[in-house]
């Protein structure tokens, strides 16, 4: 039993669908399960569908008038977790999960009073959704980025789902979850939360 189980927890999902709501989308139902699967351990948040605010191209906190990255980085940095949710599409994470990213590599030139970027300390995991293979390697270019920006990585900090080959399906038309992607699921967010809790009660090193 974690001793440290009942410890709260605060997590964000942006979700990186090309598609602005209200349009359902696969990115948002994984992502939404995964919160589920999270709150089960004790932590709360909320889900923000990126192509609903103008977040402008960028490497800076801000990229002045008009730009919502700054309100989304708050929420980011008031979260012990954060959840990263794309589509594959032509092999590769979503355009809008490639500019989340180029935001985040703004927090490169943010540091706390003892010289750690501000990012330490918060874990970060992945969702993938798509109609072909890929899911491995688009999770493989977002832990990249995301260590590079800062945040730790439970194992097993992915969970997928990817349909036949040359086939139409999405996730979201599904009759129900898939017992492996929902197993993969709950395996994240037992592993991400306890990571949390862990570098929440103890600091990484100052710098």
């Amino acid at each position: 039993m974690d001793p440290n189980r009942n410890t709260p927890l605060r997590a964000v999902a942006l979700v990186c669908t090309l598609t602005p709501s209200p349009a359902p989308s696969s990115s948002q139902l994984l992502a939404e399960q995964t919160m589920a699967a999270l709150a089960e351990h004790g932590v709360t948040g909320k889900t923000v569908r990126i192509a609903d605010h103008d977040v402008k191209p960028g490497v800076q906190t801000d990229m002045g008038a008009g730009d919502a990255w700054p309100e989304i980085r708050d929420t980011i940095l008031g979260s012990d977790i954060l959840i990263l949710s794309t589509p594959i599409w032509l092999g590769h994470p979503s355009s809008i999960a490639q500019r989340v990213l180029e935001r985040l590599d703004a927090e490169i030139s943010e540091s706390d009073d003892e010289g750690r970027m501000l990012t330490y300390g918060k874990v970060a995991a992945v969702c993938v959704v798509g109609n072909e293979d890929g899911a491995h390697k688009v999770s493989a270019d977002l832990f990249q980025g995301l260590n590079d920006v800062g945040f730790s990585l439970a194992p097993n900090a992915v969970t997928y789902w990817v349909g036949e080959a040359m086939h139409g399906t999405d996730y979201q038309d599904l009759d129900k979850t898939p017992e492996k992607t929902a197993a993969t699921t709950a395996t994240l967010a037992a592993n991400t939360a306890h990571l949390a809790r862990r570098l929440k009660g103890a600091s990484y090193p100052a710098s």
